[in-house]
């Protein structure tokens, strides 16, 4: 069983800087691709960006293209989304979440197999 656990949300204006973390346990974080989603109020949980186990790869949705960056740090279990330049529409909870048996990147939130409980941001304008 893997466990993740996001931290660094939280309330910034339009146009500021935040960064997420996301810390996994039970497992080697090596061994799981990981990926960041959001939802929004009303709306469908959406990917946001992914990477792959080694670090080497990343995939981003189109919005964040440019303003956001995954990243990863295996030997502290940890994956980051350092978010920039963000927006109002950027508001949402951040969901970290965990895939245990390809190493393809996925964007579709039934394909990962471990999911944190969430963080807040909300960017005002």
């Amino acid at each position: 069983q893997v466990q993740l656990v996001e931290s660094g949300g939280g309330l910034v204006q339009a146009g500021g800087s935040l960064r997420l973390s996301c810390a996994a346990s039970g497992r080697t974080a090596s061994s799981l691709t990981m990926g960041w989603f959001r939802q929004a109020p009303g709306k469908e949980r959406e990917f946001v960006a992914g990477i792959s186990r080694d670090g080497h790869t990343t995939v981003y949705t189109e919005s964040v293209k440019g303003r956001f960056t995954i990243s990863r740090d295996n030997a502290q279990n940890t994956v980051y989304l350092e978010m920039n330049s963000l927006k109002p529409e950027d508001t949402a909870v951040y969901f970290c979440a965990a895939e245990q048996y390809t190493s393809v990147i996925l964007r579709t939130r039934a394909e990962y197999d471990f999911w944190g409980r969430g963080t807040q941001v909300t960017v005002s304008s």
